[in-house]
């Protein structure tokens, strides 16, 4: 994640574009890290959040509102005493230090004018929030840092401000060739470490794509550089700093869809040309970026976390069946010579007159097949005793065959609703969506309901999108979703799609009575194949057939239907397309 000088110098230019002159109406302190700024500004109200979580720090404008506990903590109060109407007048970033500063008149208890600083340091684990007179003088912080934590620098009231100085690093923005060339010859590192390293603002994944954009190796050792890579990357690195210092921006989230699902992978405030392979999306705001950025990743790495449990459970169920299904198929194969027996038992009474005593074979004319075969005998056996022998044997077998006949195809339908379930968890983005994937499991019989516990609430909803020609699709997430979505939901005359012979969603491409083109059905055979097992291959061939003639098979697992007279087509995964509404 870069989250680095650089988007720090986006979003100062953008709070300075929007908050300059603004009012601080509200302060409140959600957290115990953590503020939300109310500014009114030219008539308009926005929201300001500032975080000095370790983990997670983070400077953003935001239209959510975020409620403060009910006594206020003692930073906050202090806050409210001093800058309750105060005026931004200047917001600024030293270089491209991880710090911006606020810079803000207030009226004090006499009515004078006074100024004070605001200061947020978005530096990882050592981030802050800092209070300071106009002297730089630390009047309190949202975290008190002592010496006995940091030998570097005390945060503490009374206490001098001052950005410390942990590492020699040089400013990228006061750049030049001789001393660049100098830093660079001098470090036995990977380029790209080399770069990050020695200059002030970037992040591993900016140096990665200064390196990209020179066209150099970035795992290259930097003291071997040729002159020539080094004016490469020299006029890459200086191009991208007269881009920030002019204020160019264009934030961008890059996007995995090679995955289950749709992951955001990285942002930044400029266009990362070394993802060209993955889908990037360009925003005008860089608040946005990291607002849905975070929201998207913290969604996804939640949902991955909350539905361990249930992939565990469905998982071992599944590990279960499948041994039990190869077990079964290798005893239907033990079956296949059941017939032989039948046929030894026929023939040794037909031809048992002429078996010898003691004799340990006999051979005879198979009138099945117009062949002479051998068939072992017991010695110790009447040729009677032989024949009743085989008949038994082939009673067995006959009897294993016929019970192992249903039990395969229950095993095996067993099989694949549960691959189902694996394939709707990896389309699970909302908790609701897993909360109808446990209450299947229960029902299942997967998971046991809790004594006293009532049926769940579903409040989950199946995928909408609208198609270019301004059709409605609809995509079911689960099992329950999709049996409702095709017997409840659609008509006789809408249109269903499904991945063939692999678990997937049901898709109803809503008609209305009027003639859909083939664009429509191509959209929605993309939507079936990109919500199925296959999604992570190019293509993936698609069923589709009028509602009207799916059926459900009485006592069939959730999901389960059946068709006769189908359509097909082969299709990529690539929706882009289509718009998304719910």
């Amino acid at each position: 994640m870069a989250f680095d000088g650089i988007t720090i110098a986006n979003i100062t230019k953008e709070l300075h574009e929007t908050l300059l002159g603004g009012r601080i109406y509200k302060i409140a302190q959600p957290e115990s890290d953590e503020l939300l700024l109310t500014i009114k500004n030219n008539g308009n109200q926005y929201r300001l959040l500032l975080s000095a979580d370790a983990s997670l720090p983070l400077v953003y404008l935001t239209e959510k509102n975020k409620q403060g506990p009910l006594t206020a903590p003692g930073f906050c109060m202090l806050l409210r005493k001093h800058l309750q109407n105060a005026r931004i007048t200047a917001i600024t970033q030293p270089g491209l230090e991880r710090v911006i500063c606020f810079r803000l008149e207030h009226l004090n208890e006499l009515g004078d004018l006074c100024e004070k600083k605001l200061i947020v340091e978005v530096m990882g684990k050592h981030s802050n929030i800092i209070f300071c007179d106009d002297r730089e003088q630390i009047i309190d912080s949202i975290k008190h840092i002592s010496g006995m934590v940091s030998s570097v620098r005390e945060v503490l009231p009374g206490r001098p401000y001052f950005i410390p100085q942990t590492q020699d690093k040089y400013d990228p923005l006061q750049l030049s060739y001789v001393n660049f060339s100098s830093h660079m010859r001098e470090k036995p590192m990977p380029l790209y470490k080399a770069l990050y390293g020695t200059y002030t603002g970037l992040s591993p994944i900016i140096a990665q794509e200064i390196c990209f954009r020179a066209g150099i190796d970035a795992d290259m050792p930097a003291n071997v550089l040729e002159e020539a890579d080094l004016a490469a990357l020299f006029q890459a690195l200086t191009a991208m700093m007269e881009q920030i210092a002019e204020g160019c921006f264009s934030p961008v989230i890059v996007y995995d869809n090679g995955k289950t699902t749709r992951t955001p992978v990285e942002f930044a405030a400029l266009p990362l040309t070394l993802y060209a392979d993955k889908e990037s999306q360009t925003f005008a705001s860089i608040s946005e970026v990291l607002e849905r950025y975070y929201a998207e990743k913290s969604t996804v790495t939640r949902i991955r976390q909350k539905s361990v449990d249930l992939r565990r459970i469905v998982q071992t169920a599944l590990e279960r069946n499948v041994k039990k299904y190869d077990l079964q198929i290798r005893q239907m194969k033990d079956t296949e010579k059941r017939d032989k027996y039948k046929v030894y038992g026929e023939l040794i009474n037909t031809y048992g007159y002429n078996i010898e005593p003691e004799a340990k074979s006999m051979e005879a004319l198979n009138y099945y097949t117009n062949e002479t075969i051998t068939i072992p005998l017991d010695n110790t056996l009447t040729p009677q005793e032989n024949a009743q022998k085989y008949f038994d044997k082939y009673g067995k077998l006959k009897r294993t065959y016929e019970a192992l006949s249903e039990l395969t195809i229950q095993v095996k339908e067993e099989i694949t609703h549960l691959e189902s379930i694996l394939t709707s968890l990896d389309i699970a983005m909302q908790e609701e969506d897993l909360t109808q994937i446990r209450e299947e499991l229960v029902e299942s019989g997967y998971i046991r309901r809790k004594g006293g516990t009532k049926k769940v609430k579903i409040t989950s909803r199946p995928f909408h999108y609208v198609s270019s020609d301004g059709f409605h699709i609809y995509v079911g997430k689960n099992n329950l979703q999709n049996d409702e979505l095709t017997f409840k939901f659609a008509t006789g005359g809408d249109w269903w799609f499904h991945a063939k012979q692999m678990p997937g969603s049901h898709v109803i491409l809503k008609t209305e009575g009027v003639e859909v083109p083939d664009r429509a059905f191509e959209e929605a055979a993309r939507l079936a194949a990109y919500y199925s097992k296959g999604r992570e291959q190019d293509k993936v061939e698609i069923d589709y057939i009028q509602k009207k003639h799916v059926k459900k098979p009485a006592g069939a697992k959730p999901g389960f239907v059946v068709y006769y007279t189908n359509y097909s087509m082969t299709i990529d995964t690539d929706i882009s397309a289509l718009t998304q509404l719910s």
